[in-house]
């Protein structure tokens, strides 16, 4: 068998992951027929086929579904060598791929990337924003260097650093104005607006509630923060948004905000990164700029409030 090369497997990995050799093709920057020659070179040098090629789409193989799994570590360990020895030279990341989930990343990120900006060096800052089952995935398999989540993740192969804690707020019609606020045991009786599922903020609301996310019941999901609160402005239901989205999602909206009486619902905000990776002191740093950048944040809410 001939030696292999990390190009080879990159384009072995595109292909895996779209199912499509065009696709492929496009998101590594090469011709179709290109791949093609380098996915049948790999084959051959392999003495086995990785891929079944129909006429729409192309599947692993048996034997290709074991290869990818090896393929894609060792392109990991290609892109931690990489880090490193970029880090020695440097002192510095050059590039930060990073992950947010979408309940944090529209309020955050504008701060965030400005303080990571004053850190000089000439980061490359490069933001994934999806849901935390995605976004841990890309991590092991090296597609990310670190991502904010909501904590814990309980990954064995993850470091977890606790960055700031936020408390959940009642959004409700503005007619509700001045009313009681409910308790966990009223807004069971009520519609409750949610994320749709994948996204933990749902979960965790679901969670106060002592609702099954399994049980039936009235409900309307929907993909953003910003669709929720604009649904309870039109007087279909409430929800729970977090602290820090209430001065981006209510500015226009005729909805009331309440907090809820102790003990707040609340969640944990973290970053998590591999514990191989040889950047582990520079995510320290970026994680310090990720909690100050939330301290900001919450003193500019507070300074808008008054």
């Amino acid at each position: 068998m001939r030696n292999l090369s990390i190009r080879q497997l990159r384009y072995f990995d595109a292909l895996a992951r779209q199912g499509h050799f065009g696709r492929a093709a496009e998101l590594c920057s090469i011709s179709q027929p290109a791949l093609s020659m380098q996915i049948k070179d790999l084959e051959e040098s392999l003495g086995a086929a990785l891929f079944e090629r129909g006429a729409r789409q192309v599947r692993l193989t048996g034997f290709g579904e074991v290869f990818a799994p090896r393929a894609r570590a060792i392109l990991r360990a290609m892109e931690e060598l990489e880090d490193l020895a970029q880090a020695s030279r440097q002192g510095s990341m050059g590039r930060l791929r990073i992950g947010v989930i979408p309940t944090v990343a529209p309020y955050l990120l504008p701060r965030l990337i400005e303080n990571l900006a004053r850190l000089g060096g000439g980061l490359d800052v490069q933001v994934r924003e999806t849901v935390t089952p995605k976004l841990i995935r890309d991590l092991e398999e090296g597609r990310l260097d670190t991502a904010i989540v909501a904590l814990p993740v309980s990954e064995p192969s993850l470091t977890e650093v606790a960055l700031f804690s936020e408390v959940f707020v009642l959004v409700r019609p503005l007619s509700d104005t001045g009313k009681p606020v409910p308790g966990p045991e009223k807004l069971r009786e009520m519609r409750l607006l949610l994320l749709e599922e994948g996204h933990c903020f749902r979960d965790q609301a679901l969670s106060f509630c002592s609702l099954s996310p399994l049980a039936p019941r009235e409900l309307m999901d929907a993909s953003s923060l910003t669709t929720l609160v604009q649904m309870v402005g039109a007087g279909i239901g409430v929800t729970l948004i977090p602290e820090m989205a209430v001065a981006v999602e209510t500015r226009s909206a005729p909805v009331s905000i309440a907090r809820f009486r102790p003990p707040e619902p609340q969640r944990t905000i973290g970053m998590v990164w591999r514990k191989s990776s040889p950047l582990a002191a520079q995510f320290e740093t970026v994680a310090a700029t990720v909690r100050q950048s939330a301290l900001d944040l919450a003193a500019d809410h507070a300074a808008a409030a008054r």
